[in-house]
């Protein structure tokens, strides 16, 4: 299994570890005192008015939504399942509760965030209310709606293994698709509020099945409320950490990096040459084009380097227990790698999906109005030493370095 693939599947160790602990802690659970049993009941509020408070205060509208169906599957739970769903009222609530939940958590991930208040947001409340209104139409007049609760509980299948499961196998299917689309998105674009989604959508998906279990429901649909926390957590740390447009971390994540260093280390300031050329000539979109391209290059850096966008057009590597000798092959591989590439440049007949513009550039034509450019960029090293001591004085010496590497011609490392 290839390194890049190992990466995406590290995405899920936290879904992982909290739904194993929740089963691990359903087999401890009966063997404690009744005191100690009672106070399971009251943990999912717990988690849930921290993902409430946390979705408002970072307004992160799908986990926003997304909590409303959690804590609405709990409170029905306690209401109207906890002694089963063989009569005709929870038998409606289960089997609506078991398609809306893997359908609107799947819609949420896949929808872009609006906040909360927006819009957007009020539209997205008023179809979850629709929803919940149609559902409670439906319990109301059962008889009336009796036929569509049929349906949904109708077995396609006569395998044995579906007696297993409490939830229709019409139900099983929703999750099963829900899962795996999900799941899709998760590895494809590994963020952290998919991720909560997909964990969120397995442990609903027991708390639904083991509805009438002692314990279960409250277990999973704590563990699903932490993933929805914790995912907003997780969003706004990669939000504050992150650059946007190139994906590599932030000034501020360099800012607490320096300050782990140690004494030996390198630091590398690179800048695109003549960036401000290429904005007036070709736009700022091209700008960001270049931006994004040398960002994807210094992400592969070698020689244990880690890269940064320190801003404009200017980037940060630092090799940690390394010396000047050991990383400047690299960085002159790197140089010579951005110099050999050729940056197609975006025409209105180029397709906007990456995998299509990728295709359409290995074949050759870039479209009728296709143009490539190459641009270089210039490195300026220093490392740390007796003379500079502290992180700052290495960048700065660095960056002075990479003024000496611009006046001799640009498109060169220099010490």
């Amino acid at each position: 299994m290839s390194y890049a693939l190992i990466k995406r599947f590290t995405v899920l160790a936290l879904p992982a570890a909290l739904l194993v602990a929740a089963f691990a802690a359903l087999q401890r659970l009966p063997l404690l005192p009744a005191p100690q049993q009672e106070l399971t009941a009251y943990a999912p509020y717990l988690a849930l008015t921290g993902g409430f408070g946390l979705s408002l205060a970072f307004n992160r509208g799908r986990i926003f939504f997304a909590l409303i169906l959690v804590a609405a599957l709990y409170l029905v739970q306690r209401g109207a399942l906890a002694q089963g769903v063989g009569e005709p009222v929870p038998r409606v609530l289960f089997l609506s509760l078991s398609v809306i939940i893997p359908v609107n958590l799947t819609l949420f991930c896949f929808m872009r965030e609006r906040g909360i208040f927006s819009h957007a947001g009020r539209l997205r409340l008023g179809f979850l209310a629709v929803q919940a209104l149609a559902v409670y139409w439906m319990a109301r007049f059962r008889q009336d709606y009796s036929p569509i609760a049929e349906l949904l509980a109708h077995p396609f299948s006569r395998w044995p293994a579906f007696a297993r499961f409490l939830l229709p196998q019409s139900s099983l299917f929703f999750f099963l698709v829900a899962d795996l689309l999900v799941a899709l998105r998760v590895f494809k674009r590994r963020l952290p509020i998919d991720v909560a989604l997909l964990g969120s959508l397995i442990a609903l998906g027991i708390a639904l099945n083991r509805v009438t279990t002692p314990f279960a429901p409250a277990l999973f649909v704590t563990v699903a409320a932490l993933l929805l926390t914790i995912g907003v957590l997780q969003d706004s740390h990669s939000m504050a950490f992150t650059d946007e447009l190139t994906g590599l971390p932030s000034r501020r994540a360099l800012n607490e990096q320096v300050m782990g260093l140690g004494r030996s280390y390198v630091v590398a300031m690179l800048d695109v040459d003549h960036f401000k050329r290429f904005n007036d000539t070709y736009g700022h979109d091209v700008g960001d084009q270049v931006l994004r391209m040398v960002g994807s290059k210094l992400a592969k850096v070698k020689g244990g380097g880690r890269s940064f966008r320190y801003g404009g057009e200017e980037f940060t590597i630092i090799f940690p227990k390394r010396s000047l000798k050991e990383v400047t092959p690299h960085l002159e591989e790197l140089r010579e790698t951005v110099a050999t590439y050729q940056l197609w440049l975006r025409g209105e007949d180029r397709p906007k999906e990456a995998e299509q513009g990728k295709a359409k550039r290995s074949g050759g034509a870039g479209g009728s109005a296709a143009k490539s450019v190459s641009v270089t960029i210039s490195i300026g090293v220093a490392a740390a030493s007796e003379a500079l001591r502290t992180p700052t004085e290495v960048i700065n010496a660095a960056d002075k370095a990479l003024y000496r590497a611009k006046q001799r011609g640009r498109n060169q490392v220099a010490t």
